[in-house]
């Protein structure tokens, strides 16, 4: 009989891409799935999820004040098809907030906003207190932006998409080798949830805080869709560039042990919808958290 690696592996060839998955549970357990889950992948915008538990950890610490309020220049801001990016005129939203636009809907202005509150020096702090040794965040989707703008030989963030998009050049991009640009493991990234998920990372405030805006991510159409099921809740984040699709989440069935899974895909073609890679990320999460669904002791 096939085991759940193998199943996975076969739902990302059915795909056309090549993908990377890791899974356990929220407790104790060495349980685990893994298909490639030590390699070293491209993070995209799941490296918001990281910037985020650092920013909670700074409020923690007192250095921040979440409910202090900033004005933002959407003009000033790095571009992108969502959050502030998309509006026209001066916003102003508390630090907390700004930093739930950034997870929810994957917001890249105030993801850079956020990231300058806090700075890079916070996220690799928490990299090295955590053990995350694999794990490394060289910048914001700003930086990242700047760096396909070079790559691609353009001149605008859209024109680098538009090429980026073209199927018929094969662009070799820093954004799509974990060896330039923000990078971790599929294992790394759920043994960081479940260290969130254990609140061994934040204060209780600050862990239910993050567990509450991961639960409320807009997205539907990658790991979520395997769950459609009343009493489950899905708390995760989306990345993607190109060809890479990713997503990182923690699955809560109701009177059993979280599980936390981690995504990463490199697909064929770059085209901006994929819905093979997106229902493959779905399916292979499904049979990984479904392998490893156990109910919580009775008391």
């Amino acid at each position: 009989m096939p085991t759940a690696a193998d199943k996975i592996r076969a739902v990302f060839a059915d795909a056309g891409c090549t993908g990377w998955l890791h899974a356990r549970r929220c407790d104790e357990s060495a349980a685990e799935i893994s298909v490639g889950g030590q390699e070293r992948v491209v993070t995209a915008s799941v490296y918001k999820l990281l910037l985020f538990v650092a920013f909670c950890r700074r409020v923690d610490a007192g250095l921040l004040d979440s409910t202090a309020r900033l004005t933002v220049i959407p003009s000033d801001c790095t571009p992108g098809p969502t959050g502030i990016a998309v509006m026209r005129d001066p916003v102003t939203m508390s630090r907390r907030d700004l930093a739930t636009s950034m997870m929810t809907v994957s917001d890249n202005a105030a993801a850079d906003v956020v990231l300058g509150e806090v700075g890079l020096s916070a996220v690799e702090e928490l990299l090295i207190d955590l053990g995350l040794t694999e794990t490394r965040i060289v910048g914001g989707t700003a930086d990242q932006f700047r760096s396909l703008v070079r790559d691609t030989d353009t001149h605008t963030t859209a024109e680098a998409f538009a090429v980026l998009a073209d199927n018929d050049d094969a662009w070799s991009v820093s954004a799509y080798d974990p060896s330039y640009t923000s990078a971790t493991t599929p294992e790394e990234m759920t043994r960081f949830l479940r260290a969130v998920w254990a609140a061994t990372v934040l204060s209780d405030e600050q862990t239910e805080f993050v567990r509450a805006v991961m639960r409320k991510q807009a997205w539907p159409h990658r790991i979520a869709s395997a769950f459609p099921h009343r009493g489950v809740f899905v708390a995760g984040k989306t990345g993607t560039i190109g060809a890479i699709r990713n997503e990182v989440a923690v699955v809560e069935f109701p009177d059993e042990h979280p599980v936390a899974v981690a995504v990463f895909t490199r697909a064929a073609r770059a085209d901006p919808n994929l819905p093979a890679v997106d229902a493959a990320i779905a399916e292979s999460a499904r049979i990984a958290v479904t392998e490893l669904r156990r109910p919580l002791p009775q008391e």
